[in-house]
């Protein structure tokens, strides 16, 4: 199939070595935090932190994290040009959402007079609600769509990512106090693949057969 999208999605692959001499530029990276910023969630409820590991200090936080579990993504933590840290609110309140619709009467999208009407989606979050006040289950879920739109964000500027689930959210939370309140169970790598030492850049992208995964009725 011959179109732009296909030809990102195609050239995308999960990079294995970083080339740590090489960096994002800010334009570039502009564009990826608006593109986090206006990835959509169910409700509009945008339950979710992105921090994004640019310092030196910083890094060496992020590859701390790995001292008790998932070693093999320790690497990333210097090697790539930027870690993000896709974090979700685990105890989503109707106060976060207060948030989320104050916002909408200020951009014009609700009117001030329906303020309270607006409240009505908050059920979805009350449906993902245990007795503790914790959804993180829903919020989660909200978070990968953060990711996804991302990572195809990234592959149409002509970088390279590597989502990481083995990473260790408990050492996370303990040493990015900036999550207070967010668990980081998934972290994004981002940056250029080392052209000799990244052995899946040159592996033909295999994919079960359209058939196997699309049905249409």
């Amino acid at each position: 199939m011959s179109h732009q999208i296909i030809t990102d999605l195609e050239s995308r692959h999960t990079t294995k070595q970083y080339d740590a001499s090489k960096r994002i530029s800010q334009a570039d990276l502009e564009v990826i935090y608006e593109a986090m910023r206006l990835s959509p969630s169910s409700i509009n409820s945008q339950p979710w932190k992105f921090i994004v590991i640019e310092s030196d200090e910083a890094k060496q936080r992020f590859h701390d994290t790995f001292a008790n579990k998932f070693q093999f993504n320790q690497k990333h933590a210097k090697d790539a040009s930027h870690i993000i840290l896709f974090a979700h609110k685990t105890h989503y309140s109707r106060d976060d959402y207060a948030n989320v619709v104050d916002k909408g009467i200020e951009d014009g999208r609700t009117k001030p007079e329906n303020r309270e009407q607006a409240f009505g989606g908050f059920a979805f979050a009350e449906m993902n609600m245990d007795e503790n006040g914790n959804n993180s289950a829903w919020t989660k879920a909200q978070t990968y769509i953060a990711l996804g739109n991302t990572m195809h964000v990234a592959a149409r500027l002509g970088i390279d990512s590597t989502p990481m689930e083995g990473v260790d959210h408990e050492l996370i939370r303990e040493l990015f106090p900036e999550l207070e309140g967010y668990q980081c169970d998934v972290a994004l790598a981002i940056g250029y693949h080392h052209k000799d030492e990244d052995y899946n850049a040159a592996l033909p992208k295999s994919r079960l057969a359209m058939s196997d995964v699309v049905t249409v009725l």
